[in-house]
């Protein structure tokens, strides 16, 4: 059970594009799978961050899993129910999987350790996430365009940008400095 969470690890990290058709890495264990990642991935960001401001690592975690679930939420809309190429048989179990999948280079944040590194690691791992989810996105939703996989992963990244500052903004009403005239 180890070695195949392993191996999901090694071959998440390489960006291979057969981890996503083999669906021996969808069935029970791989939503557990996943979740881990994420929580695993929470946990590094904080980690990573406690070096430059304090964070809360439980909340980190639990913000990791929410984060998976609007991933899939608005990956699995926009690519399954909006632009797919054709009759699209996809679960959203399969694309909460693939997106907890594609999460697996956060775990890296670890890595930085001090203040040095962890601007340049949360940026390559970012960028290395943002890559996987489009292989995992091109590969779960059977699309054949690479540009299409990247255009419904970005629009959903800006979809989720655009809410979360929203949520961000809406809540600077809030505080006792925007009283201040």
């Amino acid at each position: 059970m180890f070695g195949e969470f392993l191996n999901i690890i090694v071959r998440s990290l390489k960006l291979d594009k057969t981890l996503y058709k083999d669906n021996k890495y969808f069935g029970e264990a791989g939503i557990y799978f996943a979740g881990l990642i994420m929580i695993l991935d929470g946990v590094a960001g904080a980690v990573a961050a406690n070096s430059i401001v304090k964070t809360s690592i439980g909340i980190s975690g639990l913000t990791a899993v929410i984060t998976w679930f609007v991933w899939s939420i608005f990956i699995y809309v926009i690519g399954v129910k909006l632009f797919s190429d054709k009759e699209n048989k996809v679960t959203f179990k399969k694309v909460l999987i693939g997106v907890g999948y594609a999460h697996t280079p956060g775990i890296l944040r670890f890595f930085a350790i001090t203040p040095d590194f962890v601007i340049p690691i949360i940026f390559l791992t970012q960028f290395w996430i943002f890559a996987s989810l489009i292989i995992s996105t091109k590969q779960i939703l059977n699309l054949k365009s690479s540009f299409k996989a990247f255009g419904i992963v970005l629009l959903s990244f800006l979809i989720i940008g655009f809410l979360s500052i929203s949520f961000v903004m809406s809540r600077m009403n809030a505080l006792p400095i925007s009283n201040i005239t």
